[in-house]
């Protein structure tokens, strides 16, 4: 993992659950400035593998991507504010 000084502090800003397949969590995180966001996709075997999400982590800048539309920038922005403001980043959600 990169150095923290080259890392981007992303929070979580959406949980959604994969149409495609089962048993799979999608964590969206955003910046504070909702322009850029990380994905990260985890598959919930069983029950007992619960890990915990965090309200934040720390990303590689080459892992993010733009967020074009405004309106969901915008949510970003509110919704990585918001975690920001409520949590600490190793909270868990």
């Amino acid at each position: 993992m990169p150095a923290a000084e080259e890392t981007v502090r992303v929070w979580l800003v959406e949980r959604t659950y994969s149409d495609d397949e089962q048993n799979l969590i999608i964590l969206t995180y955003a910046t504070p400035d909702g322009e850029q966001y990380f994905r990260k996709e985890r598959a919930l075997t069983s029950f007992s593998d619960v890990r915990e999400t965090t309200a934040a982590v720390d990303a590689d800048p080459d892992n993010l991507g733009a967020v074009a539309d405004p309106d969901l920038r915008a949510q970003y922005a509110a919704e990585a504010s918001r975690m920001a403001e409520a949590h600490d980043p190793d909270d868990a959600i």
